[in-house]
């Protein structure tokens, strides 16, 4: 506290030399004027004076014979003046408190936590119906008619809260997440599985439901596998009834699956002619200005480059400015040599094969042929596959 009203005052540091240096800070003692930071070298003395001080060493100098020079200047009221000297800066500075001052009443961010059910989209939707949205004055908005409204609009939230921290509006919600009962249905409904492609059965594993088909069985095309009425019989070996229970069962079905893919003879490529354009722009929210221009070539390719300035995203302002780069091409028309097309091919086979080892299927052999057929090269692929089946249906009564 004692170094800042030093530097509110201003002090200065001197050197002193001459007949009696150590009588010129005897009688600066008597006077009552401070001197510290002390520092003798040989006959000469440095030391610190504050600026009052200093205008009453004349009579003190006169008659100790001794000589005083500036060395350094400190303080407020040395800083002051060079500071008035430079406008531009002193305007800016100016500007920048103003500007905050100003950018501080309103709210530049909108932040939701909590929410699982309710989208983003949907969340700020509902804000924009209620006039809270990005640029509102902080006076404007009720925080506590805010939290009503929430739990009005969205039953499934049971707490809702909002606070304003600096520039940031940060809304924090709760939903419901009770398991939602639904009543059981009353009529139970039998189901059974059927074959979805036509094939050799492989291997079956029943858990309920009664099979139709063994392993090494042929079937069809829909035909039932297992089926999902279970027969009850009477003491002389009728049927009295039926149970309707849900199949369920591993069946694991042989059959021959294909897959075709073409390529055409030529494609069209992007080559860049290396000319390219940049335009900049200013982004604040929504709304972008930009410096009007025309179409800056026939065919290009756009990139865009954003950035946010640090006081600006400090301060959660939504300002930016960004390069908008046009690079110019051309459409080339090239051939496909026949070893390229191979490798597009059987991309897109490899592509395929691995869609059906995710869902289970077991690739037993392959065929796969690559040839021209008319303006394209044609591929064609015949696999054995083993594959889990059993799509499930309701049982007609």
């Amino acid at each position: 506290m004692i170094e800042f009203f030093k530097y509110m005052k201003g002090y200065l540091r001197i050197r002193v030399s001459g007949f009696s240096p150590e009588r010129f800070m005897n009688l600066c003692s008597n006077k009552g004027i401070l001197l510290w930071d002390i520092v003798r070298d040989k006959e000469v003395y440095s030391m610190c004076i504050s600026l009052s001080g200093f205008r009453s060493l004349r009579p003190i100098v006169k008659k100790t014979g001794t000589r005083v020079a500036i060395l350094e200047r400190y303080g407020l009221p040395f800083f002051w003046p060079r500071l008035l000297a430079r406008k531009v800066f002193v305007a800016g500075l100016v500007l920048a408190v103003a500007f905050w001052l100003w950018s501080s009443l309103y709210v530049w961010d909108i932040q939701l936590e909590g929410n699982y059910q309710i989208t983003q989209d949907m969340f700020f939707t509902f804000l924009e119906q209620n006039q809270v949205s990005i640029g509102i004055q902080k006076d404007s908005l009720d925080i506590e008619e805010l939290e009503k409204q929430i739990r009005r609009a969205f039953p499934q939230v049971t707490w809702a809260s909002a606070r304003l921290v600096g520039t940031r509006l940060l809304i924090s919600i709760k939903e419901n997440d009770a398991p939602i009962i639904t009543e059981a249905p009353r009529d139970k409904v039998g189901v059974d599985l059927l074959a979805a492609y036509q094939g050799t059965v492989v291997s079956i594993l029943v858990r309920s439901g009664v099979p139709r088909v063994a392993a090494g069985d042929v079937v069809e095309s829909g035909a039932v596998l297992v089926e999902g009425r279970v027969p009850i019989y009477a003491e002389d070996g009728t049927v009295k009834e039926y149970h309707l229970v849900e199949a369920d069962a591993d069946i694991v079905l042989e059959h021959v699956r294909y897959f075709t893919a073409r390529l055409p003879l030529d494609h069209v490529e992007k080559e860049y002619t290396g000319r390219q354009k940049q335009q900049h722009y200013l982004r604040t929210g929504s709304k972008e200005w930009r410096l009007p221009g025309e179409r800056p070539f026939l065919i290009y390719d756009t990139v865009i480059k954003e950035s946010r300035p640090l006081l600006f995203e400090k301060l959660s302002i939504p300002v930016y400015w960004g390069t908008i780069t046009y690079r110019e091409y051309r459409n080339v028309e090239y051939f496909y040599t026949t070893s390229e097309a191979e490798e597009e091919l059987k991309e897109k086979c490899r592509i395929f094969l691995v869609s059906l080892e995710e869902k289970g299927v077991q690739i037993m052999k392959k065929n796969v042929k690559i040839e021209i057929d008319g303006a394209s090269f044609l591929l064609t692929g015949e696999f054995l596959v083993q594959e889990p089946v059993g799509t499930g249906t309701a049982v007609e009564p």
